[in-house]
Parts: structure tokens; sequence; C-alpha cells
């Protein structure tokens, strides 16, 4: 490769630095560009601060995690593997371990230490970091294009503020655009790339925070639950008859309504549904048990403690600060005696149980996401490349593409796969 062709990279995170790292290997003389004063800014925060670079699972349930568009990502899945960021991280001296779930975390737990390897590779591979630099535009050029004979728009370079305000270009033969979505706006997430994206014809699809927690209609009752978790239990979100999510994990109240894990799941495949109406969250506190086998559970509770009173005898059955809800909704007399209760009484125990049911009304802001759901329509970028369909030498990497996952390292692995494949490609566009 010609070492005097000038790829830019527009943003500094995860598929920013990746990319960058993908096109100076491939020879090239690579810019990159960041609006903050450090990068890899939202990389920081993921993960709790310990930073789940992907997940070791097998191919088949990496592509079962993506929650939209999965089919556009097997050229760019396969062309740079998990298997393959592992061993790209552990080589730039980044030691790895699974946890739980094949979750992939650095073995320092730092994310720091992810940032630092990424810094490492970019420098060893000559990639030149301007901080502090604010992409405001990018320069687009019109050239025939042999194959239709039509005019196509081609991307040229970027636009930075220069002196006394007025717009510079800083020529370039590609551009990779890695700016994010609208998730945690303070790490520099503002949508600038999807903005630039749509002035140009691309599609933009709705952008709505995604991997982020419900608010509930319940406020009274969320609040009292607030701080407590559920261990393995079994959440479905309806909207009307139809289930739209189902799966077993755990969960936390909150002062505002649901969150933890598998509520955090949930939001990806509900956002849309919920942004237009509310929905049914139902939680199944026992999922192990069959309605029949739980009400031998209970009546074997309330065998052993036949001489108390009702609000006394379920602290084998469910947490401390549930009781007083699971009380109220059973419409049982907490003073009533255990050995008075009726069966139907039971029945009603038994269904609040296995359907404690919650109203969800929206999802908390962009600010509490810890992704974007939409971008970039997938229609307009080529699969195999990254490169836009409507702007020659544009490509596109991350989380400004209409593309997410569940939970687990898979948001991570999207970045770094669509990252390198475009970093790759863009090396390798035609003068």
């Amino acid at each position: 490769m010609d070492k005097e062709k000038h790829i830019i990279v527009a943003g500094g995170g995860a598929a920013g630095m990746i990319a960058a790292v993908a096109a100076a290997r491939e020879g090239c003389r690579v810019s990159l560009y960041e609006k903050n004063e450090k990068l890899g800014k939202k990389l920081f925060i993921t993960g709790k601060g310990r930073c789940n670079v992907t997940n070791a699972c097998d191919m088949e349930e990496l592509f079962a995690a993506v929650v939209t568009n999965r089919k556009f990502l097997f050229s760019s899945f396969y062309s740079f593997t998990n298997e393959d960021v592992m061993e790209l991280f552990e080589q730039a001296g980044l030691p790895l371990k699974v946890e739980r779930g094949n979750r992939v975390f650095p073995c320092s737990d730092h994310s720091s230490d992810v940032i630092a390897a990424l810094e490492r590779m970019m420098r060893q591979e000559g990639v030149k970091v301007y901080l502090r630099h604010e992409i405001k535009g990018l320069a687009i050029q019109r050239k025939n294009d042999p194959e239709t004979g039509k005019e196509k728009p081609v991307c040229r370079g970027v636009l930075l503020e220069g002196f006394g305000g007025k717009l510079k270009t800083v020529e370039a033969d590609a551009v990779i655009l890695a700016t994010g979505g609208l998730s945690y706006p303070s790490t520099g997430s503002t949508g600038d790339g999807q903005q630039w994206a749509e002035q140009l014809g691309h599609k933009v699809t709705e952008l709505l925070p995604a991997l982020v927690p419900f608010e509930a209609e319940e406020k009274e009752e969320v609040k009292a639950l607030q701080g407590l978790s559920l261990k393995n239990i079994e959440i479905a979100v309806y909207n009307g008859k139809k289930e739209l999510y189902r799966d077993f994990g755990e969960m936390l109240f909150t002062h505002f309504g649901v969150s933890g894990p598998v509520i955090l799941s949930a939001s990806s495949f509900c956002a849309k549904a919920v942004s237009r109406g509310p929905l049914k969250l139902m939680i199944d506190l026992k999922p192990a048990l069959s309605a029949e086998q739980l009400d031998e559970r209970i009546l074997k509770d309330f065998a052993e403690a036949k001489n108390k009173q009702f609000k006394n005898s379920l602290n084998h059955l469910y947490p401390a600060k549930l009781i007083p809800e699971i009380i109220r909704r059973s419409g049982i007399d907490p003073e009533k005696q255990v050995n008075e209760i009726t069966r139907q009484e039971r029945q009603r125990l038994a269904e609040v149980t296995k359907g404690l049911s919650f109203t969800l009304t929206g999802l908390r802001p962009f600010k509490e996401a810890i992704i974007t759901q939409g971008g970039i329509s997938v229609k307009d970028t080529d699969p195999s490349t990254m490169e836009s369909k409507r702007v020659g030498g544009l490509y596109f990497a991350g989380e400004l593409l209409d593309l997410d996952a569940v939970t687990g390292g898979f948001n991570l692995q999207i970045a770094w796969s669509t990252g390198w494949q475009a970093g790759k490609a863009a090396a390798r566009h035609p003068e």
C-alpha cells in the first residue's frame, strides 16, 4: 500500500480506534480526530468501568445476540471474529479473562487498560491522533461514475474550524465516520455523523435509547421496592396480548421503575413499542415451579407456620421488602391466621407470585442508555466494506449504524468488526 494514501477517522471511540489501526496496518497514513480531550470516553465507562470487551461464545450465539439487522453483520463478523478481537488485544499486551455468560474482560478489571492497548497499537502503526478537534462536516466533491455515467458525490476529507471561525478542509482519500450514537451524550455522542449522513441523502432510522431502564406507571409501588434485586426470575413483556420479549435472569427495582440485566435486554426488543404506548411487564417470581408445585410449596410453608398471622408466614417465599406488596396484591387480610386461609386465597397468592405485573410507560433518557437503537440505514451501506452506497470514499463503523445487540459484550463486538472492516476497505479504496 502507498504510504501517501491518507485516511481520516472521525471519532476516537471503540470503532474509530480499531478502524485507524486496521487502515494503518494496510500501510496508509491515518489521522484520527476526536473532539474530546481524551480517547475512549464511552469505552471507559462500559461494563461499570471494567469494559466487557467481547463475548467468547460461538458464532451462532454471536449472531443470535444481535437485535437489529443481524444479516448485515455476516461479512464483518466473519472477517474479524470475537476470537480475532481477543487475539489482537492479547498481542497488544492486554491479558483477558472469560467470566460467567462468556463475557470477556481485561484481567486487570480496568477499562483504561483496554483504551491504553488501543493507543499503543495506534502509536506503533503511526496513527496521528488529534484531540480537541471537532469535525464540523464533510468535504464532498461530485465526480462522474464510470459505471452509471452519472455524477456521484465523493468524500474528499473533513471540515474543521480554522482561524477566525472559518472552515478549513483537511483532505483525505477516504473518511471513516465512527462518531457513535446518542447514548451517554456527555461522552461526545451527539449524533453528528447521522446528521451529516442524512444531509447527503442517507436514510437514518428512528433513534431510540436501548439497553436502558424502563419507567413504570406504579410510582408508589416501585419507590417502596427501590433497591430490591430479584434473581432467578422470568419476565415477559406484552403489547396487549402479543408477547414482545421473555427471558430469565436478574432485575432491579428503582425509584422510577425497573432496571437490571434482563430488563435492559428487554428494552432493546421493546423500545419502539413502548415509545408508542404502555406495555405490560409480568414477573414470574418462581419460574422453576409449576402452579401445582407452587401450591404445594405454599401449603408446606403454611403448615410450618399454621399458628402465625399471614403477614408473618411469607419470609421463606419472598424477600422481606417484597412481602407488603405481595400481601396487598393477594387481597388476603395480613392479620389472618394461616390455618384460616382458603384455597381460593391461596390460589390468588400463587397467581400474584407467578404474575407480578407492572405497567411500563417509557424508557429512561439517552443519558442513561448504554447504546442507541437506530441509525444510518444498513440499506445505504455495503456490508462487505462498510462504504456508503450513496457517497464514494465514505465509510461507516460502530454505533452510528442501525445495529444493536443485547448486553454481554456483543455491542462492542459490532464496533470492533465494523470498524476493522471499514479500516481495511478504506485503505484499499481506489484513488
